[in-house]
């Protein structure tokens, strides 16, 4: 009797690229969950970017590691949202006054608008360079670096984020799966800046 033999079955580009798509709407699912203890989005992003690091490097992981990843995370990441809630706060204070026509409103509101943003862009890239273990205020310190020092990275991210708030307003529930895009698009930018 002749053996049977086996071939090693490779994925096609495009299934692998599919593959990928579809982990990163699962992964937004996920961080949509893990971010309902409202400090936790943090821990959460940063959770979500190291699964979809695993994943586009062929290493196995699933919820498991996704949830000891945020519990990881979230020992000091809390800390981190708790003062990202309290900048958007400040923000929110901006905007209102610069609605209530005080002597320059305008100005103060724009600046805080983007100093928001730029918050969020880096506690992002940040989040997708976590590894446990690490200190968030080193990983916030550089990261706020490479925002300003990568703005083409930056601008990706704000794109995506425009995105997610697109997709909030159109359809919320599709914002939930999209915020896995979201952390790949913050690793693919760290990525794309660690091979510069």
């Amino acid at each position: 009797m002749a053996q049977a033999r086996v071939k090693a079955c490779k994925e096609s580009a495009f299934a692998e690229r599919f593959g990928v798509f579809a982990e990163c709407l699962l992964t937004g699912v996920w961080i949509a969950l893990a971010c309902l203890g409202i400090v936790t989005y943090p821990a959460a992003f940063a959770a979500g970017a190291r699964h979809l690091r695993r994943r586009t490097t062929h290493r196995a992981g699933g919820w498991r590691e996704f949830v000891a990843d945020f519990g990881a995370a979230g020992r000091t990441g809390w800390a981190v949202g708790l003062a990202g809630w309290a900048v958007a706060g400040a923000v929110w204070v901006d905007v209102l006054a610069a609605r209530a026509g005080l002597p320059g409103g305008p100005l103060v509101g724009a600046v805080g608008l983007f100093a928001l943003i730029g918050s969020a862009v880096a506690l992002l890239r940040a989040a997708a360079v976590w590894t446990p273990g690490a200190s968030w205020r080193g990983l916030l310190a550089d990261a706020g670096r490479r925002t300003v020092l990568d703005p083409a990275g930056s601008f990706l991210i704000v794109c995506g984020l425009a995105v997610v708030a697109l997709s909030a307003l159109f359809l919320a529930p599709l914002a939930v799966p999209v915020l896995g895009a979201v952390a790949a698009a913050a690793l693919a930018v760290e990525e794309r800046h660690r091979r510069r």
